[in-house]
């Protein structure tokens, strides 16, 4: 094995309590046509070993992802809300939601973590 892939760290190795992680995820999941509804939520239940293993240790989650590829807009139907709903599901708490991923919006629900 590569030196440099063997001494990377995981998230396992490092001690998260009481931290603030930013966590990138594909969230970028089907929906059932013409609906809301998501038809695979395999993309949501891949991340779920990781942000349990976060939340266990009292670590506070920043979870950024995308839907679509709506080239810098904000489009009504690429919305994360089905998303949010579905992780705060599967993982028994409650999933908050930004709509700014820069500025006073995003930095103040960061603190209020």
């Amino acid at each position: 094995m590569d030196k440099r892939v063997r001494d990377k760290k995981s998230v396992r190795d490092v001690d998260v309590h009481g931290q603030t992680a930013l966590v990138r995820v594909d969230f970028n999941v089907p929906f059932k046509p013409g609906t809301t509804e998501i038809s695979d939520d395999s993309r949501i239940r891949a991340a779920l070993p990781t942000l349990c293993h976060l939340l266990e240790r009292d670590c506070r989650l920043v979870v950024c992802s995308h839907l679509g590829r709506p080239k810098g807009q904000v489009v009504e139907s690429l919305r994360m809300s089905p998303v949010s709903q579905r992780l705060s599901e599967l993982l028994g708490v409650q999933v908050a939601q930004c709509s700014e991923v820069v500025g006073d919006e995003a930095r103040s629900m960061a603190s209020a973590l």
